[in-house]
């Protein structure tokens, strides 16, 4: 089992950024870094990216995810997300799962967590 760390956001509390294990990586939740209170597409792209770099940190793309939650705030924002998710993974398709939320921590508007499988060298 392989815990792994983002340097540039660490965890604020008692958890892993990711954890590499059996052939899978689970990402945490991911907020945004720096929330943008009045641009809910922003968020989500800080996000998304945010998971990207640690897949990439993992030797994964954002082709081998497997599956993918989204915390929003709001059920009003569910098509921005579907727009911006469905432009970051193209024509890639996980499992996924929107939870509309009161709320999120320090004001965010969107979380994401994220599986995927490691690739095996060849």
């Amino acid at each position: 089992m392989q815990f792994l760390t983002n340097p540039a956001n660490p965890p604020a509390g008692h958890y892993s950024t990711a954890v590499v294990c059996n052939g899978f990586i689970y990402l945490s939740g991911v907020l945004p870094a720096n929330p943008q209170a009045d641009d809910f597409e922003a968020e989500v792209k800080q996000v998304l990216d945010t998971c990207k770099g640690v897949l990439e940190s993992a030797g994964c793309g954002i082709t081998d995810v497997v599956q993918c939650t989204g915390y929003i705030v709001g059920v009003a924002n569910w098509p921005a997300f579907n727009k911006v998710y469905a432009d970051f993974f193209g024509s890639h398709k996980p499992a996924r799962t929107v939870v509309p939320v009161t709320e999120l921590h320090n004001g965010c508007l969107v979380e994401v967590q994220m599986t995927a499988a490691v690739p095996t060298a060849s």
